[in-house]
């Protein structure tokens, strides 16, 4: 039975494409699997799945590099899925004595500006220049690549394209999506966001959108749900003033959900928003909640990303805009609530084309197949 390792320092060990996709996948098809995270301590089994994860994330870097080290000696895979540069790193002399694959699984832009936030200029060039070189460095010691997106292919791909390498986007399993198609109510409207709440990703664009809605539309009864929670004390600073000032109504703020309840929690939501900034590494971005919106038969008002973009076209279940113009945006709600005939022909299309073109039953096969080929080519 050949195994398979996962290495991540930033990801949970239950993290959704990491533990319910890949690795599940993977099981599935008759492999070992064992996930190490430095992000939360646990040793167990889950849906027999080995879990050996470690609480160091804020250790030093040579502790982390010696825990993934220790628990390759212990479990000697016959491949390893790294999700971040230090993994690859840290298991370079297993990998090279050993003669087996090195998955490098490249879902986040690196360097991230959350990396360099705390840096001031110029120090904060010279951290991207090292981080960068960090990442062309794990490249190099990779034998294959997985992108999430084609948005994040540079500059891997074009350093080391010679090796096999495969896009494998962010489609959730139909299994853990709910179905809630609504028909819009008369004279009211659920408006929901999703995820960290901070400036970056947009609550702000958010709160302006439906602040000009209900000044346009007086009459209707606008609920807005929030699941989420700021990460960052400023994050929260800023998300208290912001609901202060604008002082709606009907405002219903949930913490974050579990993984398998996710669709749930936003299944009374009429529309479902993500109004991020634009700015290089949001543009570069595809968010996966993207997909579970879709699957769930919600329509969708989106900043106009490139990473979307490239890999989507228009939507056919919602609107990519400008994330500050709160004028077309409040339009754009407005017309759904004109036209309940387009907001049903949006649901259905989410829900059709994530039957027939953005489930992870679709991608599966494809990538437990690059798995086995970079065991026994």
């Amino acid at each position: 039975m050949p195994k398979v390792l996962f290495l991540t320092t930033s990801h949970s060990y239950n993290d959704d494409r990491i533990f319910y996709h890949q690795a599940k996948a993977l099981r599935d098809n008759g492999y070992e699997i064992k996930i190490c995270s430095l992000y939360a301590e646990y040793k167990g089994f889950i849906d027999g799945i080995q879990i050996e994860s470690f609480a160091v994330l804020e250790e030093s870097i040579k502790t982390k590099m010696e825990t993934f080290s220790k628990v390759c000696d212990t479990f000697h895979p016959d491949s390893i899925i790294c999700s971040e540069p230090l993994a690859v790193v840290a298991v370079k002399k297993f990998v090279k004595e050993h003669r087996i694959s090195c998955i490098y699984d490249v879902t986040e832009w690196y360097p991230s500006m959350s990396m360099l936030q705390n840096y001031r200029f110029p120090s904060k060039i010279f951290q991207a220049v090292k981080f960068t070189l960090i990442q062309l460095y794990a490249g190099f010691l990779s034998t294959h690549f997985i992108f999430g997106e084609t948005t994040k292919k540079f500059p891997l791909a074009y350093f080391f394209g010679f090796k096999k390498q495969m896009i494998l986007p962010y489609y959730p399993a139909s299994v853990y999506i709910n179905e809630s198609i609504k028909k819009l109510t008369p004279g009211s409207i659920t408006l929901c966001y999703t995820g960290q709440i901070s400036k970056d990703k947009g609550i702000e664009n958010f709160f302006k959108a439906v602040d000009l809605l209900r000044q346009k539309v007086p009459d209707l009864h606008i609920k807005i749900l929030i699941i989420g929670a700021a990460i960052h004390e400023s994050d929260d600073v800023y998300f208290r003033t912001l609901v202060k000032n604008y002082s709606f109504e009907n405002i219903d703020i949930i913490k974050p959900t579990g993984f398998e309840q996710f669709t749930e929690a936003f299944a009374e939501a009429d529309l479902c928003f993500d109004l991020r900034e634009i700015n290089f590494e949001n543009n570069h971005s595809l968010p996966i909640k993207l997909f579970y919106f879709m699957g769930a038969g919600k329509p969708v008002i989106y900043s106009d990303l490139k990473g979307i973009r490239e890999h989507m076209g228009e939507l056919s279940f919602g609107s990519l805009v400008d994330p500050h113009d709160a004028e077309a945006i409040s339009d754009i709600i407005i017309n759904y609530i004109r036209n309940p005939e387009l907001y049903r022909s949006h649901t259905l299309n989410a829900r059709k084309e994530f039957k027939e073109k953005y489930n992870w039953e679709l991608i599966k096969d494809n990538f437990v197949d690059f798995v086995k080929k970079s065991i026994d080519p």
